[in-house]
This record gives structure tokens, sequence and C-alpha cells, in this order.
């Protein structure tokens, strides 16, 4: 009997132990309460001061360590002329509050989610080179914090902001610009706070990011720790290399300078007497040029240096002009030759005119004259020594010189005016060519040894 009652007894506390652990794994533990408590225990009142920075590394009075790290979103604009670009971005920050710390019952919660940042501490970080700058809202506010077990603190939020960029556009449009990204402590110094790059991939940039007229070639990050005389503020920096898109600028400038350059050679195949033709062909294309300049000029800012902009529109502005003055100068060339052929037809009647009275004035004196004159004869004899001797001398000095190719190719244009057309004619293309060489070679290299 005492052998079954204790068998009994044995089986009743059995069922007991399974109907109570079948009921307790029956019922379920709500985790989002839990989450409640925690941040009631961790960020209650009289629990946790915001105004107070976290401690040091391990516990220490050290400054509090701040990771950044950034995504690059979007890049909308980059302005020459007023030297600025704006900017999307992730924002992100890391520290360690050991204050913060919770139990995450056994992995089940992973981190706690806020977003009010006014809850815990925060680093007091802000844009040094920021014009503007604004939020996300739409359609709640793009910010969150992050509370991990162990007490870190992930702090993210989307912003837009405008930079400014200082420029260096001697080289432009062949030229590269470096736009920063400078973020500083406000008000702890490095005693207190500091500044660190995350480790590993700090700044990201999305795929496929398309710019009009740069292409981002690369981007590197730093440190710029700036003093004043209240102390030193620790400073980060993401450099941006952007280099500009040339085919722009050749399409848009240089191939239209080029072609009003040529267009106002036209002038020299014309005929020097198609005065309103040349006349209004060179001030045509010398008002577009200028036009053009203006147009450039006015999407830059004024600068005090010269840009390889600068120096290819003043040249072709130059070459236009240029043109314009050789007809002034072919007009003169033409009246000129007028003058002259009018001279020497006035020079030959007058010289025809005294001819002729010198004609009928000797035919005169030859029939009231009865005297008759012996002459010696003009031609010597053939076995003469003294005509020998002046033919030889006549044929030494009246020698042909060496024939001058460019000589005798003018003399095929009678007048000046025509010889001044047909200089230009070569002379234009040539030294047009000429600068060409010059000025892509020297803004090439410079552009590599730039790069370099």
């Amino acid at each position: 009997m005492i052998i079954n009652a204790m068998r009994v007894h044995t089986l009743f506390a059995l069922f007991i132990h399974v109907t109570h652990f079948s009921f307790c794994t029956n019922v379920k533990i709500n985790f989002r309460e839990k989450e409640k408590e925690v941040l009631d225990q961790i960020l209650g009142p009289g629990r946790y001061d915001a105004r107070i920075r976290p401690s040091g590394v391990n516990g220490t009075d050290g400054p509090a360590i701040v990771q950044v790290n950034l995504f690059v979103r979007s890049i909308a604009t980059i302005s020459d002329i007023k030297m600025e670009y704006s900017v999307q971005l992730t924002f992100r920050e890391q520290w360690l509050d050991e204050r913060l710390k919770f139990n995450d019952f056994g992995g089940r919660l992973k981190y706690l989610t806020l977003t009010e940042a006014n809850r815990v501490w925060m680093p007091d970080l802000f844009f040094s080179n920021e014009k503007e700058g604004h939020f996300h809202n739409i359609i709640m506010p793009n910010v969150y914090i992050r509370i991990f077990p162990t007490g870190s603190v992930l702090y993210s939020i989307r912003i837009s902001l405008t930079l400014s960029c200082p420029m260096n556009l001697k080289l432009y449009p062949l030229d590269r610009q470096i736009c920063s990204l400078r973020m500083a402590s406000y008000g702890w110094t490095t005693d207190d706070l500091v500044f660190l790059w995350k480790q590993g991939d700090p700044v990201q940039v999305v795929k496929n990011l398309h710019l009009p007229r740069f292409t981002l070639e690369k981007f590197l990050t730093d440190y710029c720790n700036s003093k004043t005389n209240t102390g030193e503020y620790s400073c980060l920096k993401v450099d941006l290399l952007f280099k500009r898109e040339f085919s722009y600028y050749l399409i848009q400038i240089y191939i239209p300078c080029c072609m009003l350059v040529i267009v106002s050679w036209v002038s020299f195949w014309l005929d020097q007497g198609a005065v309103p033709a040349r006349v209004s062909l060179g001030v045509t294309t010398l008002l577009t040029m200028a036009t053009q300049t203006s147009g450039i000029n006015a999407s830059l800012p004024p600068v005090s240096y010269t840009k390889a902009i600068d120096v290819w529109t003043g040249v072709c502005l130059t070459f236009v002009f240029g043109a314009l003055l050789e007809f002034a100068l072919v007009n003169y060339a033409s009246r000129s030759d007028m003058h002259r052929e009018n001279m020497k037809k006035q020079r030959r009647q007058c010289e025809l005119e005294h001819a002729a009275s010198l004609d009928a004035t000797s035919d005169l004196i030859d029939t009231e004259s009865n005297a008759t004159f012996a002459m010696k004869p003009l031609v010597r004899h053939p076995g003469d020594p003294m005509s020998l001797e002046k033919i030889r001398q006549c044929e030494i000095h009246m020698q042909p010189k060496r024939p001058n190719c460019c000589r005798s190719w003018l003399s095929k244009f009678p007048t000046r005016s025509k010889r001044i057309d047909v200089i230009s004619r070569i002379t234009f293309p040539l030294v047009f060519a000429l600068f060409n060489v010059i000025y892509w070679s020297t803004y090439l290299f410079r552009e590599e040894a730039e790069e370099s």
C-alpha cells in the first residue's frame, strides 16, 4: 500500500509539472510592452539627464567619441556664378552612452527606437560651410534614434544642404573643382567631444549619380580640427572632386566661335567693290561674337584673373575684328590704286601732248634751217675693240636675277588691294591654326598637371 501511494503521488506531481509547463508555453510575452517598460526605466524622470554628456572610453572622464558616416543620395546643382552646390544626404552619428544600457531579454529586444532627439544627449554638430539647409518631414519626419542594449546610440536623419564651394576658374571650362563638406562641434571642445570617421567606408554615394555638366571622380575624407581663442574643436570634412564635362562647352561655345571666325574670312573672297556685302558681313559677325562673349560672361562670376574661355573668346573676337579692319585697309588701297592710275593717265597724256609739241617745233626748225651738220655714226663697226668691251660689261650688269616665288606669284595681282586680300586668305587661317595648337596644348597640359 505504501508503494502504491508513493506511485500515485509521483504521478500527480508529474501531472502538475507538465500542466504548468504547457500553460507557461502557451502564454506569449508582449515585447512591445517590455519596450515601454525599458524606456520608462532608462529614460524616466530622475533617471537620465540629457544635459550631461556621456563618459569617455571605458567609463573614464575622457572625451565622448562620436563616429560619423554619410550616404550621399543626390547632388542637385553646382552653381559657378554663386560658387555653391546642393546635396541631399543621410547623416548618421553613433556613440556610446552607458547610462542607456538595458536587458535585451535573451536577444529578443535588438534595439529601442525613438523619434524625439531631445530625449537623449546629442552631439552639437553643425555644417561650417552651410548656406541653407532643411529637414524632410513628408510624410513623417525622416529621423530616428536607435538605442542598443550595450548603450550604443545611432542617430540618423535625412537633410538637404546648400554648401559654399570656392572655385578656381583659371582653366574654365577645362577645370576640376574640389567642393568640401565640413562638420564640426559648435560648443564642445576636444576635451569633451571628438568626431571620428566610421571605420570602413565612411562615405557612400548612390549608384548612377548623374550631374549636369559635372562628373564626380572621387571623394576623400579627412580631419580639419580648428583652434580658436576658446579652445580646439573637432572637425571632419569630405572633399568631393568634380570634373567639368567639356562636351557641352565644345558644342555650345568653341565650335560656334570657330564658325563665326571662318565666316568672317568669306569677305576676303568677295570683290573689293562689293562694299555693302563686305561691311554687313564683318559687322554681323563682330556683333554676334560680342553677344556670344557677353552671354558666356553672364553665366560666370566676375573674377580678377583671366580664364581659359576669356583667352579663347578674346582671340576669336580679335580675328573677327581684324577681318573687318582688313576690308577698311583694302578699301583704302583700292582708292589709292585708282588715284595712282588716274595720275598715270594724266602723266601719259601730258607726255603725249609735250612730245607732240616738240615734234611740231622740230619740224618747224628743219624747214627753216638750211645748214647741214656732220653727225658721227652711232653704230660702231663689228671689229671695233671698244664696242666688244662695252658689250661684255653690259652683259655682266644685265644678267637676270634669281626668280622670287612670292614676288612672281604676287605679280599676278596688279593692284595692292587685291594683294592684301590674297595675303589675308592665307595669313588669317594659318595664324588661327597656330593659335589653336598653342591654346589646346597649353591648357590640356595644365589640366593633366593639375590632375596629377
